[in-house]
C-alpha cells in the first residue's frame, strides 16, 4: 500500500461480504487509505448471531448468508494480499453488530469506525455507532440506487448459472468455485 501519511492509526469497516465483490474492494481499500491499520469487522459470524431487522430484512435469511465466517475471512485476507496489502496492515475479526453492546470485545472503540450509507441500515448503524461513542468518517452517503454492485445480485447470477466472474476480486472466483459455492446456493434455495 501506499506509503504517504494516514489521518488515522487505526480504522474499522465492517460488513457480511457474503459475497465479496469489487465494490466492497473499493469500500476496503477507500478505508486503507484513510488509516494505518485497518481492521475488518465480519458481521453475521455465525448463524447464532444472525438476526432479523426490520431497516435491512434480508439480510438474516439463510441464501443471504450462504458462507462461513471462515470462507469470508479468506475470502477478505486473499483479496487484500492480492491488493498489495501486507499482513502487518489490517486484522479481520467477528464484529457482532446485532448485539453492538459487544463490539468493543472484538474492535477498540477508540478507532475510527469507516461506514457507507445508502439506507435506513446504515442510518440505523451510524447511530448504533454514535450510541458507543465512536468517530465514525463517512465514506459515502447516496441513494440506494446508486449503490452499484450487491451481493445479493451475485447469488442470483450464480444460482441461475449466468456470469458472475467480472464483479469479483480474482481470488474470490478461484476460492467460490474451489467450494462450489453455486451448487451450495442451489441446496439452500430448494431447502427454503
Amino acid at each position: 500500500m501506499s506509503n504517504h501519511k494516514k489521518i488515522y492509526p487505526k480504522g474499522v469497516i465492517h460488513g457480511r461480504f457474503q459475497i465479496l465483490h469489487n465494490d466492497h474492494l473499493k469500500y476496503l481499500l477507500a478505508g486503507k487509505q484513510l488509516c494505518e491499520h485497518l481492521i475488518v469487522g465480519i458481521t453475521n459470524p455465525d448463524p447464532s448471531q444472525t438476526k432479523y431487522n426490520e431497516a435491512n430484512p434480508h439480510r438474516s435469511t439463510k441464501f443471504a448468508n450462504p458462507l462461513t465466517y471462515y470462507e469470508r475471512f479468506l475470502l477478505i485476507t486473499d483479496t487484500l494480499l492480492d491488493n498489495n496489502f501486507d499482513l502487518t496492515e489490517f486484522s479481520i475479526v467477528p464484529f457482532p453488530i446485532n448485539t453492538p453492546e459487544f463490539i468493543g470485545n472484538y474492535v477498540p472503540l477508540d478507532a475510527i469506525f469507516f461506514l457507507t450509507i445508502y439506507d435506513d441500515w446504515g442510518r440505523k448503524k451510524k447511530k448504533i455507532f454514535d450510541q458507543l461513542g465512536a468517530q465514525v468518517h463517512i465514506l459515502r452517503e447516496s441513494p440506494l440506487e446508486e449503490k452499484g454492485i450487491s451481493s445479493e445480485y451475485i447469488r442470483q447470477l450464480m444460482l441461475e448459472g449466468k456470469k458472475w466472474d467480472d464483479l469479483v476480486p480474482r481470488p474470490v472466483i478461484h476460492l467460490l468455485n474451489k467450494w462450489d459455492i453455486r451448487n451450495r446456493l442451489k441446496k439452500i434455495r430448494e431447502s427454503i
